[in-house]
């Protein structure tokens, strides 16, 4: 029975369950899931910004904690924390060894997701008016396209100890140990399918152990401080229960697996993927002891012939800023000082009628000095003035700031605790490419 374990789900996700399933799980792969689209075009950014960067900023903290254990353990890892920068993510991890003493570790590179070449001016876009690369009207920051499992399964049988890939769709990333274990076919579509059912349940985390599920007084979750991440035990079939530690927190249940199968899924009964057409709408989902789940019956046909790509634009700079405003007449204050924003922003005319403003909160700045969790009075609640502007132009949002800022002596009474702060932006949107004009390679690194 293969044990499969998720290490992360997006991100930033936590650190500690991880460690726990990599001491504790007894597990055949430890698989981390980190990008998204919106991720995938920030490690572009960060990699322009500096060619040694570009990959997950996590990815050495959760390596130098885990990997001592995934070598004790014969555990094996899959990850996409190569983002936007795989090869300069595998000197990391091979540093990382080579510092704990893991002589002889073997770290794979997936490559070849990095489709930017093939987006100039006049390439498609699926999900822009203006139909192509150019009618967007700002610079290309990378175009990555979506590999499957079998852009991952030469590196397993390679015998890397370590798989760091960039953009690979989520199931595909579980999928391929699985089918590397039991050497299914490249077209056994229902057990792909299936397969891709385990990876899907498994790809976000703790969703499906309780922690996106829970909502108090609706569906409650024992010791969510400590939830923990799932694991699937896995067989020949693609069948498989999904579970997690004894001692950690969270729940899994037909609730919670339910949930996490129809997350995204736009039709369950097609669920498009890199490796296979999934069909989760015959899937059997039963309990079979506490926070055990099985799960089968999932099926699949032919994969599409065409692969996603997301594509990543520069998106000039975001500025935000806020003030807060406390105690009585808070509300009518905040009110008031968006009320003198909005008044100066119109005046001033572009980029500013995009400029974004909020009153958020109604209970922020007194809830620290609160021991219950009594209703607030709303005479006494707090609100925050939030201004948000995305611009090419630097100076225009520095002004926005300027102007929120002025309001702590221009503005309503009372205004405090200004914070601004302004980021490089991007932007994505999505096209599609022949899988005939993607070609996956790896390459193998030892410490």
């Amino acid at each position: 029975m293969l044990r499969l374990g998720c290490g992360a789900g997006f991100s930033s996700d936590r650190l500690g369950p991880a460690v726990d399933l990599a001491r504790e799980g007894r597990l055949d792969f430890l698989v981390f899931e980190c990008i998204g689209e919106r991720t995938m075009a920030f490690g572009h950014r960060d990699r322009l910004l500096d060619p040694k960067r570009g990959y997950n900023p996590q990815l050495a903290a959760r390596m130098r904690a885990v990997l001592p254990h995934c070598r004790a353990a014969g555990t094996r890892i899959v990850t996409n924390m190569g983002v936007a920068n795989v090869r300069a993510a595998g000197d990391v991890v091979i540093a990382i060894a080579r510092e704990l003493g893991l002589d002889g570790l073997k770290v794979a590179l997936v490559l070849g997701d990095d489709v930017t070449d093939l987006f100039g001016p006049e390439a498609r876009l699926d999900d822009h008016p203006g139909g192509t690369v150019a009618a967007v009207g700002k610079s290309v920051a990378g175009a990555n396209v979506y590999l499957g499992a079998d852009a991952i399964l030469p590196a397993l049988a390679e015998g890397a100890d370590v798989v760091i890939t960039g953009r690979v769709a989520d199931p595909s990333l579980f999928l391929a140990p699985i089918q590397a274990t039991y050497g299914w076919a490249a077209d056994d579509w229902p057990r792909l399918g299936q397969g891709s059912l385990v990876g899907h349940l498994l790809e976000c985390g703790m969703q499906v152990t309780g922690g996106y599920f829970a909502d108090p007084g609706f569906k409650d979750v024992a010791g969510l401080a400590d939830c923990g991440f799932p694991i699937a035990e896995v067989a020949a079939d693609g069948s498989a229960v999904i579970t997690k530690l004894e001692t950690a927190g969270g729940v899994v249940d037909r609730r919670t697996v339910k949930e996490q199968l129809l997350y995204e899924v736009h039709d369950p009964a097609a669920y498009l993927t890199p490796d296979v057409t999934a069909d989760f709408s015959t899937a059997t989902i039963d309990e079979v002891g506490r926070d055990r789940v099985a799960v089968g019956g999932a099926g699949g046909t032919r994969r599409p012939e065409r692969l996603k790509v997301t594509v990543g634009f520069d998106g000039g700079w975001v500025g935000e800023a806020g003030v807060s405003y406390a105690g009585l007449n808070a509300e009518a204050r905040g009110r008031l000082a968006v009320d003198i924003l909005r008044t100066r922003l119109e005046r001033m005319g572009a980029p500013y009628d995009t400029a974004r403003l909020d009153l958020v909160g109604v209970d922020s700045l007194h809830a620290t000095a609160r021991t219950d969790n009594a209703p607030v009075d709303p005479g006494v609640a707090d609100v925050r003035v939030r201004a948000a502007l995305r611009s090419d132009d630097r100076a225009a949002v520095e002004l926005l700031l300027w102007e929120v800022e002025s309001l702590l002596c221009c503005g309503p009474a009372g205004g405090g605790g200004y914070r601004g702060q302004i980021v490089p932006g991007v932007v994505t949107y999505s096209a599609f490419v022949d899988r005939s004009r993607v070609h996956p390679s790896f390459e193998v690194l030892v410490a």
